[in-house]
């Protein structure tokens, strides 16, 4: 949980469900900055790294935000099984992935983009787009996609 100087845990997670609001009801990738901000708020200032799947329907607005895996400081494991099998039990048309990097620095690391190909490769045999995997850093995030990882 995000912690905020001045404010309660219950003030933060209003916060937090404010940007997420946005998020449920229109396309969450038409909304970057919503997405970002969120996910700052939510995984950014954890001391472990925690790894986030965004479930999203054919239209992509968002189904549901959960946390596949916790971490140490600098590792989290991941298994393409488990989020392909979350995504059939939502019946996800598309997920993005996150997580965070407690260091600050949002560069992936090489087992990062093995990872996340091959829970590429999992998703695509199953009809499910992989948006995106975002890393999370102190003030600043990395996009596997933008920076031509998948």
């Amino acid at each position: 949980m995000l912690n905020v100087p001045g404010m309660s845990e219950a003030q933060v997670q209003l916060v937090l469900d404010h940007i997420k609001k946005p998020l449920s009801t229109k396309p969450i990738l038409s909304c970057w900055t919503d997405l970002i901000l969120y996910l700052h708020g939510t995984i950014g200032h954890s001391p472990t790294e925690l790894f986030h799947v965004l479930y999203l329907d054919r239209k992509n607005r968002l189904i549901s935000d959960e946390t596949l895996g916790r971490g140490t400081v600098d590792h989290v494991p991941v298994y393409p099984r488990e989020v392909a099998k979350r995504c059939l039990l939502l019946d996800a048309s598309a997920v993005i992935l996150a997580h965070n990097h407690p260091s600050g620095d949002p560069t992936p690391s090489d087992s990062d983009i093995s990872m996340t190909k091959e829970i590429q490769k999992a998703l695509k045999t199953l009809g499910i787009v992989l948006h995106d995997h975002v890393i999370i850093g102190a003030s600043v995030e990395y996009s596997l996609r933008s920076h031509g990882n998948l």
